[in-house]
C-alpha cells in the first residue's frame, strides 16, 4: 500500500515562495514517475510538473522558470519549490506517484496566493 502525505502549503503574498513536500511510505525509487498536480475551485485537476525515475523533469509552460520539482530518495520525499507565486497559482496541490497500471494520490495541500 502506497501512502503519500503532502505538506508545506499555506497563504503567501504575490511574488512569494513556498516549498511543498510529499512524503512517501517506502522507497520512491520504485515509482515510474512522480508529479505534482493542482486543482483550483471549479476546475479540473491538472498536471503542474513531473519527474521520472531517472530524474528528468517536465513542467507546464506557466510555471517554467518559477517552479522546480525534485526528489530526495534517501528520505523518500518529493518536493516542489515554487517561486514568484501569483494569484493564478492558488489551488489545492496534490502529489502523485505512478507504477505502471496505477496512480497513487496524496490528500492535497492548499496554496493560496493573495495580498
Amino acid at each position: 500500500q502506497v501512502q503519500l502525505v503532502e505538506s508545506g502549503g499555506g497563504l503567501v503574498q504575490p511574488g512569494g515562495s513556498l516549498r511543498l513536500s510529499c512524503s512517501a511510505s517506502g522507497a520512491i525509487s520504485r515509482f515510474y514517475n512522480m508529479g505534482w498536480y493542482r486543482q483550483a475551485p471549479g476546475q479540473t485537476r491538472d498536471v503542474v510538473a513531473t519527474i521520472g525515475s531517472g530524474g528528468r523533469a517536465s513542467y507546464i509552460d506557466s510555471v517554467k522558470g518559477r517552479f522546480t520539482i525534485s526528489t530526495d530518495n534517501a528520505n523518500n520525499t518529493l518536493y516542489l519549490q515554487m517561486n514568484s507565486l501569483t494569484p493564478e497559482d492558488t489551488a489545492v496541490y496534490y502529489c502523485s506517484a505512478y507504477i505502471p497500471g496505477r496512480y497513487y494520490w496524496g490528500q492535497g495541500t492548499q496554496v493560496t496566493v493573495s495580498s
